[in-house]
């Protein structure tokens, strides 16, 4: 039996005040449809995509399939619910670090007014508000700052000599995602910035290790991923004959179809709005990945796409000052398991029993298909082996953990932090919880405990 002829569309958009309206025209011949996008939240999008998919049977990109019931790891809440009104969208990307006084924590805030909450605690039960590493009005002179605007992710802190250094990502004026570094005598503040990145290009997730010697060394991720959707569906809008060879569901084509008519009006949107618009065809691509790879790199048209659907993380020493890196740069890892899907993000490094722990996330930060991995190496620059499956993955009661962090517990034990979503929700601005849980090494094996 032939196929059915592929559904293809033609897409205007026009811009009406904070948001959009959009007239999509199938190519079956049923009409034109309008749509009204109310402006750039994350929500505004998906009603967007329930309506899509109530007319023409596309992907809802912030539907998945139910969560795998398994024992629950024994993880443990540490805050649940907002501690502050300054706080918009909770503990993502958290950093905890155990200081002389306590813990302290500083996490990601997005386009908040006030970047990077401060919390502290005297016990890992009871966590206070401590105030904010740049609030309203005080983001470093090169970060574009403001809701709507802004983007300041993945803080963390270390303790290099008798100073406390922040590294962190937020978009430079010119909206290129880069990477900061502010200093302070404490972990509560206040922090100075260097006064310029220390990276730009499309640049995210760095963190600070200190080694035994005590110099510090840079990790971070080059977030390629960010820039292979919008080319693949402008690859899709110039050769519609390969979406049928990517993707096998009606459903997965459509949505493929649909993304690549509106890529053109994606281009000229803020770059959260882009990822919105973009994000079915990511989790279409993310639900077929081998195939769609495979088939990518034999299609030799798209070298441009496959290669961005790697992304590297790398190491490179800093200097004394925290003011630039030194030496050579190594890569360090890249995504090439199946369920990391088209990235690893957020790395870790960490010491123990003579190895080198190098935790990190895994696969789209808004499904739970997210996860958390580990690799060991002899050596900061590895070669890195990496666990074959995910150490944390979603459950029942919480989703997609990711973004980790190393301290100690109140025994002194080492413990894992990460972030995770109440069952049901997930997506940008959307709350993350804080979340803990014990960890045991042995040769490369690292166990959960509670």
């Amino acid at each position: 039996m032939a196929e059915a002829p592929l559904m293809t569309f033609v897409v205007e958009a026009q811009e009406e005040g904070e948001g959009f309206h959009l007239s999509v025209a199938p190519s079956d011949g049923s009409g034109v449809r309008s749509y009204r996008v109310e402006g750039p939240e994350p929500d505004a999008f998906e009603a967007l995509y329930d309506e899509l998919h109530r007319d023409f049977g596309t992907r809802r990109p912030h539907q998945t399939d139910p969560i795998e019931d398994y024992p629950a790891p024994p993880w443990k809440p540490l805050i649940t619910g907002n501690l502050s009104p300054r706080i918009l969208s909770g503990y993502g990307d958290p950093a905890v670090m155990k200081a002389d006084d306590g813990w302290w924590l500083v996490a990601t805030s997005n386009d908040a007014p006030d970047a990077f909450p401060i919390l502290h605690s005297p016990d890992l039960e009871i966590w206070e508000p401590k105030g904010f590493v740049f609030e309203e009005g005080q983001t470093p002179g090169w970060t574009a700052a403001g809701q709507k605007v802004g983007d300041f992710w993945a803080p963390e802190i270390a303790c290099v000599g008798g100073e406390y250094w922040l590294s962190y990502t937020a978009r430079a004026a010119d909206r290129t995602l880069s990477i900061g570094l502010a200093r302070s005598a404490h972990p509560g503040g206040p922090w100075t910035d260097n006064g310029a990145p220390l990276l730009t290009g499309t640049v995210i997730d760095s963190h600070v290790h200190v080694d035994a010697d005590g110099t510090p060394w840079l990790l971070w991720k080059k977030d390629s991923n960010s820039h292979w959707p919008r080319p693949l569906a402008g690859l899709l809008r110039e050769n519609p004959q390969l979406i049928p060879v990517l993707f096998d569901s009606e459903q997965d084509r459509r949505t493929a179809a649909f993304c690549a008519a509106v890529q053109p009006f994606a281009n000229t949107r803020r770059p959260m709005e882009r990822f919105f618009l973009m994000q079915p065809l990511i989790r279409a691509a993310l639900a077929n990945w081998r195939k769609v790879k495979t088939a990518l790199e034999e299609s030799g048209v798209a070298g441009h796409v496959v290669e961005n659907m790697a992304t590297p993380i790398y190491a490179q020493q800093l200097s004394a000052d925290g003011r630039g890196l030194v030496g050579e740069r190594h890569l360090v890892l890249a995504n090439d398991l199946d369920w990391e899907g088209h990235l690893i993000e957020g790395p870790y490094l960490t010491r123990q029993e003579g190895r080198y722990f190098l935790f990190y996330a895994g696969n789209d930060f808004t499904s739970p298909s997210y996860g958390i991995g580990y690799a060991v190496a002899d050596r900061i620059t590895g070669p890195y082996r990496k666990c074959a499956e995910p150490l944390l993955r979603s459950h029942p009661d919480w989703s997609a953990p990711g973004h980790a962090s190393v301290s100690v517990g109140t025994g002194g034990e080492p413990r894992l932090f990460f972030h995770a979503y109440h069952p049901g929700t997930g997506g940008y601005n959307v709350f993350r919880a804080l979340m803990t849980i014990g960890l045991a090494f042995s040769g490369d094996e690292v166990r959960l405990v509670p």
